[in-house]
């Protein structure tokens, strides 16, 4: 009972204090935006930095177009956690002019600790225990002319592609209500998708940052582990590296993104942070002597894409096609053992570290309680529970991971982590020559490997509410490359339209995941969601991934096919 309580109040307490910092904030943030507004926030990244470095545009001018457009955002999709813009107007008065980000606010998710607030997290238990000291990148984006000024919402346990908890509440999609963000950036990408904010903070364990991105139409690099800074910020599962996650940025536009990249390196992020490694942006030019091979997974093995997320990508490849790059269809090492690897890495622990914080009548995602409810049941309950899907239901798919899903000891988690190394051996060879499936069904020799991977963020776009109930099984797109440890970026494409993007009405799902995930789409409903794709690297090669997601952008533009997104 105390518990309960103490939980309650501690979520009415939090959510107080929010609207009380926005309430009190001075009128003029709280005013309808100007026409001069609407020009600062519709300017590039590059173009406000260059401005506030030559003294032609004031940082707090800056601040308060992009404090009051927040505002609207929040209102709209309930997308804030911390109200820093009280400080953070003092910040914005006293912020470097000759730093690479003089004068941008920059949004960060919950995750990265803020001296003198809190980090919840998505925890009633973390409410009002302030960090005492910042985290690495905050100190890094500060020096570098930088004002945070805002913190954002994020799923409990942070395992899910929603953003929504007992203590702020849930997220809505910016483009249509009742569908979510993603997550678990999900506060992240609903925020840049109406430019309250152009550049964002979030991360990614399985799909965090790029789902998000591909839900609200948005931009981002997932980085390798060690590239990016994040020591010093608060995570549900603190010491898990059998899968890596990390911190990456979210943009609202790809200039933004590479601005923002390059930024962040003229900063030498090795000297705020040990974990990251000594290797400043490097100038990659992506080869003109020769077409560049991309390598599209069309098909993880588990959920189909759905027509509206298989048309956008069959949109990219068409285009480089035309353009006289190479489509080939990658015969990869499977993705669906991938999936079974990293969902045993990353829940190795039964759910014990992330699940402790919950304080009695705490909810959890709806995917996240029947997960955490089954690594608590005897091996012997989910290997019957596996028997019937395999030889009854004729589910292989589905057997295979519910077999699997029970708490690690020490002995068969290092036996993970040597599959782990071995499989992503495995996937080295898709690179550095392999044998790979022609879109004519040919078979490419030894050799020939490919410059990129393509393939859906997702199968499907945005869920409704709720939609993680079954949706978190289903992650294996994005899953994967944090398996791999490959940078991965995701760029928006196009929309739902429902006119094109029906599901067949032949469609016959081959396994539960695949059938009880179908059940979320309809075209028809979330026509104008957006769609994107995802574009993949090896480890270590975010200045690579970027070069071939400006590549892609660029032919689209070039055909009039540029994604839109939500006007100012």
């Amino acid at each position: 009972m105390f518990s309960y309580l103490a939980h309650r109040r501690a979520c009415r307490e939090k959510q107080q204090q929010r609207t009380k910092a926005i309430a009190d904030l001075p009128p003029a943030f709280h005013e309808p935006l100007t026409p001069a507004d609407i020009h600062i926030l519709s300017q590039p990244v590059s173009a406000i930095v260059a401005r506030v470095q030559t003294s032609d545009l004031a940082p707090h001018t800056v601040f308060l177009a992009y404090a009051k457009k927040a505002l609207q955002a929040h209102a709209q999709t309930n997308c804030f956690t911390e109200i820093l813009i009280g400080r953070a107007e003092d910040w914005s008065r006293s912020a470097t002019r000759s730093g690479p980000l003089a004068g941008m606010p920059v949004s960060i998710k919950d995750m990265v600790s803020v001296r003198g607030w809190d980090a919840t997290i998505g925890y009633s238990a973390y409410a009002h225990r302030p960090a005492s000291q910042d985290a690495a990148l905050f100190r890094l984006l500060r020096d570098a002319g930088a004002v945070p000024f805002v913190k954002t919402n994020m799923p409990t346990t942070a395992l899910s592609f929603e953003a929504s908890n007992d203590v702020f509440g849930r997220t809505e999609n910016p483009h249509k209500k009742g569908y979510g963000p993603g997550g678990s950036s999900g506060g992240e990408s609903a925020l840049l998708a109406l430019g309250g904010s152009r550049l964002g903070i979030g991360t990614d364990v399985a799909g965090s940052v790029r789902a998000p991105a591909h839900y609200a139409g948005v931009y981002t690099i997932k980085s390798s582990m060690h590239r990016f800074l994040k020591t010093g910020g608060v995570s549900t599962m603190p010491g898990q590296e059998g899968v890596p996650a990390t911190y990456s940025p979210m943009t609202k536009t790809l200039e933004d993104l590479e601005t923002f990249w390059r930024a962040v390196f003229q900063m030498k992020p090795w000297e705020y942070d040990h974990s990251v490694l000594n290797i400043p942006w490097r100038e990659i030019k992506l080869p003109v002597d020769r077409p560049l091979r991309f390598g599209v997974m069309w098909d993880d093995g588990v959920v189909t894409p759905s027509p509206a997320c298989l048309r956008a990508l069959k949109t990219v490849t068409s285009v480089l096609e035309k353009y006289g790059h190479q489509i080939v269809t990658l015969n990869p090492p499977s993705p669906y053992e991938g999936l079974k690897l990293a969902s045993q890495l990353l829940l190795a622990d039964g759910g014990r570290t992330t699940s402790a914080p919950f304080r009695t009548g705490e909810s959890n995602d709806p995917g996240m309680v029947p997960a955490f409810r089954a690594l608590r049941l005897p091996r012997v309950v989910m290997r019957l529970y596996a028997a019937f899907y395999r030889y009854i239901m004729r589910d292989a798919v589905y057997a295979g991971l519910i077999e699997t899903f029970y708490e690690k000891t020490v002995q068969e988690y290092y036996a993970l982590i040597a599959a782990r190394e071995s499989y992503r051996a495995a996937w080295f060879k898709v690179w550095r020559g392999v044998q790979v499936e022609t879109g004519a069904g040919g078979v490419g020799g030894e050799g020939e490997g490919v410059d990129f991977v393509l393939t859906v963020p997702n199968a499907l776009p945005a869920l409704p509410h709720g939609g993680m109930r079954h949706g978190w099984k289903a992650s294996g797109y994005t899953f994967l490359f944090n398996l791999l440890d490959y940078t991965a970026g995701v760029l928006p494409i196009t929309h739902v339209r429902a006119s094109e993007d029906a599901l067949s009405p032949k469609f016959r799902a081959r396994n539960a995941i695949e059938r009880n995930y179908y059940k979320y789409y309809d075209a028809r409903a979330m026509s104008g969601l957006p769609v994107g794709v995802q574009v993949v690297g090896r480890r270590l090669e975010e200045e690579r991934v970027l070069e071939g997601m400006k590549l892609i952008e660029g032919l689209l533009r070039k055909e009039g096919l540029a994604y839109e997104g939500i006007p100012l």
